[in-house]
């Protein structure tokens, strides 16, 4: 089971990558953990991005690709994986179809998360992260019992909660905007694929992920 999540930040997708991880053992793929791993890992091509990075510069697509074909043939994949976070554009999108038809891969499914962008401002201005472990809540539930579960990486207490800088809701709107931008041609070449899906991601997480699965089941 090999998928494709495409939707803004805050749509719903990390939430849907967990559910699917547990029910089917899939990995979620995500470029940024992807880069962090391969940095602190001293790989070529972390190496290779780590450089573009300190110098305050975008990390071209065909280093992106390479990290992702480098994940790709990884033993744990075996089961599925999840793609989360590219591609965001639309030659990324023919690269990434490429790179698939190389490795003997094929999509599954790909599933477009589409919220409303003052749903979406709400949801990511009302998040808070751990500044130890980056567990993320929402701001209704600081001061429960979820909130004062203890902390993954600080073993004699609760986690730290703040607000990220770029969760604020004026930063928020404008990484929204530029995401629509980009990525708007990227759903427009998947629309072909046979296996898209469009989904309301402003519904419940549990009617999100029934939709996903059904799907999964029937392809």
């Amino acid at each position: 089971m090999n998928i494709l999540f495409i939707g803004p930040p805050g749509s719903g997708k990390g939430t849907q990558s967990k559910l699917l991880q547990d029910q089917y053992g899939v990995v979620h793929l995500s470029t940024g953990d992807m880069f962090r791993t391969a940095i602190a890992q001293k790989t070529e091509v972390g190496i290779e991005a780590k450089g573009f990075m300190d110098r305050g510069e975008y990390v071209p697509d065909a280093v992106v690709i390479n990290l992702i074909r480098d994940r790709l043939k990884q033993p744990d994949i075996k089961m599925g994986f999840i793609l989360d976070g590219f591609p965001r554009t639309e030659p990324q999108a023919v690269a990434l179809d490429q790179l698939l038809e190389e490795l003997g891969l094929k999509l599954g499914g790909v599933f477009f998360f589409d919220v409303n962008k003052d749903l979406l401002v709400k949801r990511l201005s009302g998040r808070r992260t751990c500044k130890n472990c980056n567990r993320v809540i929402s701001l209704d539930q600081l001061g429960t019992p979820i909130a004062n579960e203890r902390c993954q990486k600080n073993p004699v207490g609760p986690c730290e909660f703040y607000q990220r800088d770029d969760d604020r809701a004026d930063v928020v709107e404008k990484r929204i905007d530029v995401y629509q931008k980009q990525t708007t041609p990227v759903i427009d070449h998947y629309r072909k694929n046979k296996n898209f899906v469009h989904l309301n991601g402003a519904q419940n997480p549990k009617e999100v992920f029934k939709l996903i699965d059904a799907k999964i089941r029937a392809s």
